[in-house]
């Protein structure tokens, strides 16, 4: 056994066994191999019996290093799972050592109004060199903020999800199925953009493509969105991310119950979807504070 048949180990295991997003794959092997430099370990006995005291003081080398609150508690989350996978290699109780992570201060996403959502996807269409690809960014955007969806479910939908009707079935994380309702506005700006796209839809190929054909990449949509929201005036919070925010944000204001919208955005828990209350409540002392005479 060496470090890096640990390492191809543990690789495998979050794609397959836990079917972890690229990005996570990514981030926990790195942590992985950091805890394997630092100690010199290349066997999955002396891995599995690390416990907290050992995590404890890989996590103050990272600290030394700079890791902020929210990024330690994300590295602790890693080596955990990583040292309970190596129990279960050797035949003991996957369990992860207990080790309590730096308390996080959750933020408040912050929405965009209705009219600063659809303003927004209408200047990136506008922006664009090309019709098309305006007409893309524009049907992307709406999917976010029309149905709730986090980006990279919108660029995952493929040719066989056409055409659109009135609902759609989204892979959300972890292979987690939701159906949610489309607007005939986010169902038109779709279908403009399947009209004016050059490249064949076939049903097993991405719905949403780069300008030479291939897969759209997240960051494009990041970066043209960022020029729109420069050119509105709007704050550096007004990201992709947001539109998904607002979804949330304006269907609870308009009556609907934390169990209704957990489903809608694809949230294991419904401690993720009761941040919305907080958001609401926010918005209501905003307006409270500018309205009332005694405020």
């Amino acid at each position: 056994m060496s470090k890096a048949d640990i390492l191809v180990a543990w690789g495998d295991h979050l794609r397959t066994g836990r079917r972890r997003s690229p990005h996570t794959v990514r981030a926990y092997l790195a942590a992985a191999d950091r805890l394997l430099a630092a100690t010199g370990i290349e066997e999955w006995s002396a891995l599995a019996a690390l416990d907290g005291p050992a995590l404890r003081r890989q996590l103050a080398r990272r600290r030394a290093d700079g890791l902020g609150n929210a990024s330690t508690a994300r590295e602790l989350s890693a080596l955990k799972g990583f040292i309970a996978f190596a129990r279960s290699q050797v035949g003991e109780d996957a369990a992860a050592p207990r080790l309590r992570g730096p308390r996080l201060k959750k933020g408040l996403p912050r929405p965009v109004t209705p009219d600063e959502a659809v303003n927004l996807a209408d200047l990136v269409a506008g922006n664009a060199g090309e019709d098309w690809i305006g007409a893309r960014d524009r049907a992307v955007l709406l999917l976010m903020y029309g149905a709730g969806l986090r980006i990279a479910e919108a660029l995952s939908l493929t040719g066989g999800d056409l055409p659109l009707g009135d609902t759609l079935v989204v892979t959300g994380k972890g292979g987690k199925q939701r159906v949610v309702p489309l607007l005939p506005l986010v169902r038109e700006a779709v279908a403009a953009y399947v009209a004016r796209n050059p490249w064949p839809l076939a049903k097993d190929q991405p719905l949403f493509r780069g300008a030479k054909g291939g897969p759209l990449g997240q960051g494009m949509v990041q970066k043209a969105m960022a020029r729109a929201r420069i050119a509105l005036g709007l704050p550096a919070t007004a990201t992709p991310h947001a539109l998904r925010h607002s979804f949330a944000t304006h269907l609870l204001g308009a009556g609907a119950d934390l169990r209704s919208l957990q489903e809608l955005l694809g949230h294991a828990s419904l401690g993720s979807t009761q941040i919305y209350t907080k958001v609401d409540a926010a918005t209501l002392l905003d307006t409270y504070r500018k309205a009332h005479p005694r405020s």
